[in-house]
């Protein structure tokens, strides 16, 4: 469905950002990854389904470095077709102990990178008259939890932007929305669920379901393969006028 078409996936070296990859990967899309995961093993990956994959290590929270990847996108393959703003990182704590240099981090990664990469992207897909730009919020982006106020914030901030740009380009062939996921099974969450465990002195399985049971009505953790086929369906000529939507998929965690 998308052969000939590349898809530059921002944190796409693990996690939800890869399985994107590789859903796209495997309709055909050339694919551009970007993180600081086993680079080698996520390429190698991607590979396996036939298509080209480049890589670029920029740091999403320094907009030189966000030039740079797109330039190489163009420069390599033609431009971005498909952008998938996935890149991301968390810090807990209480607003007034939270360190400022966290929130800056947390808001030039999680929302600044986007408007970057998207400002850079879009003329090439309006010249085209055809793009998607893929959004990877969070159920965080419709709802709050404490002690995140600034990933609450940055997700929130994603959702805003999505809706914005998707009213700028709503009578172009580019369509910009935002997918909103609850608790996935990530390195990231992983590693959530094994502080949990030891500081509770409880199983780890024990934790997983106290972690899902909190949030996610479920009891079961949202896949990053399932996440890959909801960005298929958005690339989708049946997605030609979904614009602006945040597509929670977060096994009820919203619905409460």
């Amino acid at each position: 469905m998308l052969k000939g078409k590349t898809a530059l996936v921002t944190g796409s070296t693990s996690g939800i950002g890869l399985g994107v990859a590789l859903a796209l990967a495997r309709q055909g899309a050339n694919v551009v990854l970007n993180g600081f995961g086993d680079v080698e093993a996520a390429k190698t990956e991607v590979a396996k389904t036939g298509v080209r994959v480049g890589y670029h290590g920029a740091d999403m929270s320094q907009p030189a470095q966000i030039a740079d990847l797109m330039a190489y996108a163009a420069k390599d393959f033609g431009g971005a077709d498909i952008l998938v703003n996935n890149a991301g990182i968390q810090h807990v704590a209480p607003v007034e102990d939270f360190p400022p240099e966290k929130w800056d981090a947390i808001i030039a990664i999680n929302l600044s990178s986007a408007f970057h990469t998207t400002r850079l992207a879009l003329p090439g897909m309006k010249q085209r008259n055809w793009g998607r730009v893929i959004n990877v919020a969070s159920a965080h982006g419709l709802v709050a939890s404490a002690q995140k106020s600034a990933y609450v914030a940055s997700k929130h901030g994603i959702v805003g932007f999505t809706k914005s740009v998707a009213l700028e380009t709503a009578t172009t062939g580019v369509t910009v929305n935002a997918i909103c996921p609850g608790w996935v099974l990530t390195p990231l969450v992983q590693k959530q669920i094994d502080a949990r465990a030891a500081q509770g002195g409880i199983s780890v399985e024990q934790a997983q379901r106290e972690l899902l049971g909190e949030k996610q009505p479920s009891l079961q953790f949202t896949t990053p393969e399932q996440l890959g086929e909801l960005a298929v369906f958005l690339c989708s000529s049946a997605a030609d006028n979904v614009r602006g939507v945040a597509w929670n998929m977060d096994g009820g965690w919203v619905a409460q």
